[in-house]
């Protein structure tokens, strides 16, 4: 086997792997993307993506992304195999700020959908490059941490300290249901 046959296979298996993680972090089955894709994704077809043993191709892959609602570079893998390029990346820890403890509030995607305007647009922009940041796409909450709250606050036009009980006037804040 040729170095680029194995190359491709380990990307291949890399890209699966990610296909995997987001249809799990959206909670559903092979057959149940089969069946809500109107049989478009097979799940053995699928399975096969995941697992590296079949090549997807680029027009399927964004069909696939627009299926999950999720930005097509996110089923891609972040760590690539090296293909003979050098990269160096130094971070000097010392210069990385002490970070807070973390308060966070859970927003509830949802109703956030359901509400119209500016302001929820910008705040639905806003909460999707997070969503991105972390790749966590499960599309019905998201908690948001204090260092966000600066710019939620200033997309909903008030201090940070008005930008929970913005939120929680606005019917955005998630409360599980009692059990």
């Amino acid at each position: 086997m040729e170095i680029d046959e194995v190359l491709g296979d380990l990307y291949s298996q890399k890209v699966g792997d990610r296909l995997r993680a987001i249809r799990r972090q959206k909670r559903l089955s092979l057959q149940e993307v089969e069946a809500s894709s109107d049989q478009e994704f097979k799940a053995s077809v699928l399975g096969a993506y995941e697992r590296g043993e079949r090549a997807i191709s680029v027009p399927r892959l964004q069909r696939l992304a627009m299926f999950y609602n999720v930005p097509i570079d996110q089923l891609l893998p972040v760590d690539v195999p090296d293909f003979g390029v050098e990269t160096e990346t130094t971070i000097d820890l010392t210069e990385v700020p002490a970070r807070r403890p973390a308060k966070s509030v859970t927003i509830d995607l949802a109703r956030l959908d359901a509400l119209s305007g500016p302001e929820s647009e910008m705040l639905n922009r806003y909460l999707q490059m997070v969503q991105v940041q972390r790749q966590d796409f499960n599309g019905r909450v998201l908690t948001i941490r204090r260092d966000d709250l600066q710019a939620i606050a200033a997309i909903l036009g008030t201090v940070i300290e008005g930008a929970v009980p913005r939120l929680e006037e606005l019917g955005l804040c998630y409360a599980p249901p009692p059990s």
